[in-house]
């Protein structure tokens, strides 16, 4: 009777063990599951497990065209089908508006030598209370884009009329890129300089 009470003590004493790490490995499944679970929903929260954007996706919609006061319907409808298919806005057909950037640029320009003040004013076809709206929410990243144009700029070649040009066109599409960046469209049509100095 003695021996086969030696043989069940070892056994009485192991299904304990087993019980224990049973319910701890349960106990830590469901810890991981738990929180696993809450990092995904937080990391959903805030975009990362989104899927990623189609391109040619919007954020927000398009704004419509400002057709000028004295245009006619039929003109505004075939001048509006050009832009959806690629065309610029027909300046006798829409109306621009324009925005002045109130601070000016200053930058170093290519080589550090040298450096340009701009004022920077803009035009658009596309309805002001939207684009010139968007326009002023993202200033700070516009302003960032602009200065980092202007110190590419080799201080030579803004001394011609078409480097200036070409600065001009380049800021234009910075405008636009962060624009389109930011909001899925850019409508900016033209960049203006209300003020040019180097020195």
């Amino acid at each position: 009777m003695s021996s086969k009470t030696k043989k069940d003590a070892p056994e009485t004493d192991e299904a304990p063990k087993k019980k224990g790490k049973g319910k701890f490995l349960m106990i830590m499944l469901v810890a991981v599951l738990v929180g696993g679970g809450g990092v995904a929903g937080g990391l959903w929260a805030m975009g990362f497990l989104s899927p990623p954007a189609e391109a040619g996706t919007h954020t927000t919609p398009n704004p419509d065209l400002s057709p000028r006061p004295d245009a006619s319907s039929a003109a505004i409808e075939e001048a509006t089908q050009k832009v959806r298919e690629g065309g610029k806005p027909d300046p006798h057909v829409f109306q621009a508006s324009y925005y002045q950037i109130e601070n000016n640029f200053t930058s170093n320009l290519r080589g550090g030598q040298a450096f340009v003040q701009i004022g920077l004013g803009m035009s658009t076809y596309y309805d002001k209370d939207v684009v010139i709206k968007r326009v002023e929410k993202h200033e700070m990243a516009i302003r960032s884009a602009v200065l980092m144009t202007l110190a590419e700029q080799d201080p030579l070649v803004l001394a011609s009329s078409e480097g200036r040009e070409n600065l001009r066109k380049a800021l234009k599409d910075a405008v636009n890129n962060v624009l389109t960046i930011k909001e899925g469209f850019g409508g900016i049509e033209e960049v203006f300089f209300t003020s040019f100095v180097t020195q």
